[in-house]
C-alpha cells in the first residue's frame, strides 16, 4: 500500500535524477519513481508564460533519451521586445516514439509547458506526502503522468509505437497561442485528444466559455487642486466597473451562472494630479450561449452608464465547451476554467482528465499529493487503452 511511498522517499534523498534507460525495440523497463522524478524535474525548471524555453530543452532532451522522435516547432513571443532585448525562442513539443511515424497516430495526450508567474520553488512534505511548487498541479503534474504512462504501455508492449504521440504547448495561459500555432503544421486527423488540466482525477465532461475585454476611460489631466478644469478617467471607470460587477448574464442548467472577474485596474499617474486615462482587464467565464450574446450585453451595459468608454475584446472567445466523458470507471465533473480544447482544430473525442486541484492551482500553495501523482498515471493508461478499444 506504501510502496509509493517507499520508492518517493528513496528519490527525495538526491536532488538529481536517477539515470534513465533508453527505450529500444522492446522498450525500457520502468518504475512508479519515473513519474515522481520527472514530475520534480519539471517543478524545478521557471516555465512562466513566455519564457518556456529552458523547459521544452530539458523535456525534449528527456524524451529523446526515452528513445522518442521529438519536433520543436517554434511560437513567436507572445510579448512585443524592444530591440535591445534578446528572447530564447520558445516552441510547442511533439514526440512519437523513434521506430514510428506521427503519421498514423490515432491518440494524441497532451498539456501545457507553460505556468502563471510567479515561480515557486519545488518542496516535499514527508509528513504529509505533499508535493509544492508553481506548476506541480497546474500542468506539470499532467506532464509527468502522461509521459509515463505513455512509456508504462509501450514498454508493456500494450499499445502499438504508431499508435500514440506526445504534444506539449507553449501560452496556454495566455490564451493558448500554442496550441492555435500547432494548427498549422501537419498533423494526423487524430481520432482522440487527452488534454491534461487538473480534473481531481475525475473527467471533465465540459467546461465554461471565455471572454476576456479591456474597458478604457479617457480624460483630461491637470492639477488635483483644480479637480473642475479636467475629468478623471479613474471616476469615469469606476460606475462602469460596478454595472458590470451586477450585470446579468447568460446561465445555464449545466455550468450554472456566468462570472465576471475585474482582474486588473491601472488608472492616473500621481495622487496630485487628476487621471487622465485609466483601464480595466476583465474575464468571463460564459456558463450559457455564443460569445456574442455576453459581448453584447457587456457593450450595452457599459455604455448605458457613459457613451465615452471604449469596450476592446480581445479575441472572439468561446461559448461552454462540451467534452467526452464516456469512459467507464471515472467520476465525472464540470469546471469553470479554460482549456487549450477548443484551440485544437479537427474532428476528434475530446477527453480532459488530470490530477490535482484547479483551487490550489495558480495559488501561492499550489500543490497534490503523491498518491495523486501515482494515481494520474493509471488514469491516462486506462484512458488510452479505453480510445484504442482495448
Amino acid at each position: 500500500m506504501y510502496q509509493w511511498l517507499l520508492r518517493f522517499a528513496l528519490l527525495s534523498a538526491s536532488t538529481a535524477l536517477r539515470p534513465q534507460h533508453p527505450l529500444n525495440q522492446g522498450f525500457a523497463a520502468l518504475d512508479t519513481t519515473d513519474v515522481y522524478s520527472l514530475h520534480r524535474k519539471l517543478v524545478e525548471i521557471p516555465s512562466i508564460s513566455d519564457s518556456e524555453h529552458a523547459i521544452g530543452e530539458f523535456l525534449a532532451s528527456h524524451l529523446r533519451a526515452q528513445n522518442f522522435n521529438v519536433e520543436k516547432h517554434p511560437v513567436r513571443p507572445f510579448y512585443s521586445l524592444k530591440d535591445d532585448e534578446k528572447h530564447q525562442q520558445r516552441f510547442n513539443l511533439l514526440a512519437y516514439p523513434s521506430s514510428s511515424s506521427s503519421n498514423g497516430t490515432r491518440v494524441l495526450l497532451t498539456a501545457h509547458l507553460d505556468t502563471v508567474p510567479p515561480f515557486i520553488p519545488y518542496s516535499y512534505n514527508s509528513t504529509t506526502h505533499q508535493i509544492s511548487g508553481r506548476g506541480s498541479v497546474d500542468a506539470k503534474a499532467c506532464i509527468a503522468a502522461q509521459v509515463t504512462a505513455a512509456i508504462s504501455l509501450l514498454q508493456s508492449g500494450a499499445v502499438a509505437p504508431s499508435s500514440l504521440s506526445l504534444l506539449y504547448v507553449v501560452g496556454e495561459e495566455l490564451g493558448g497561442d500554442g496550441m492555435r500555432a500547432f494548427n498549422s503544421i501537419p498533423h494526423p486527423a487524430y481520432e482522440t485528444v487527452i488534454f491534461g488540466e487538473p480534473t481531481d482525477l475525475k473527467l471533465a465532461s465540459g467546461h465554461k466559455g471565455n471572454l476576456a475585454f479591456t474597458v478604457t476611460a479617457i480624460g483630461k489631466g491637470g492639477h488635483s487642486g483644480y479637480p473642475w478644469l479636467g475629468e478623471n478617467a479613474n471616476s469615469m471607470l469606476l460606475p462602469a466597473l460596478l454595472a458590470l460587477d451586477h450585470l446579468p448574464l447568460p446561465n445555464s442548467k449545466k455550468y450554472g451562472n456566468t462570472t465576471l472577474n475585474i482582474g486588473k485596474m491601472v488608472g492616473g499617474e500621481a495622487s496630485n494630479v487628476i487621471a487622465s486615462s485609466a483601464y480595466a482587464d476583465i474575464q468571463v467565464r460564459i456558463a450559457g450561449g455564443e460569445p456574442e450574446v455576453s459581448q453584447s450585453l457587456i457593450v450595452d451595459g457599459v455604455k448605458e452608464v457613459d457613451e465615452r468608454l471604449r469596450v476592446h475584446f480581445w479575441s472572439q472567445g468561446y461559448g461552454p465547451v462540451n467534452i467526452d466523458h464516456d469512459v467507464e470507471g471515472f467520476e465525472t465533473m464540470t469546471v469553470n476554467y479554460g482549456t487549450d480544447i477548443p484551440w485544437l482544430d479537427g474532428d476528434h473525442k475530446r477527453y480532459l482528465f488530470g490530477p490535482g486541484s484547479i483551487l490550489d492551482a495558480h495559488s501561492d500553495h499550489e500543490h497534490l499529493s503523491l498518491q495523486d501523482l501515482a494515481e494520474a498515471v493509471e488514469g491516462y493508461k486506462k484512458l488510452i487503452l479505453a480510445a484504442l478499444g482495448r
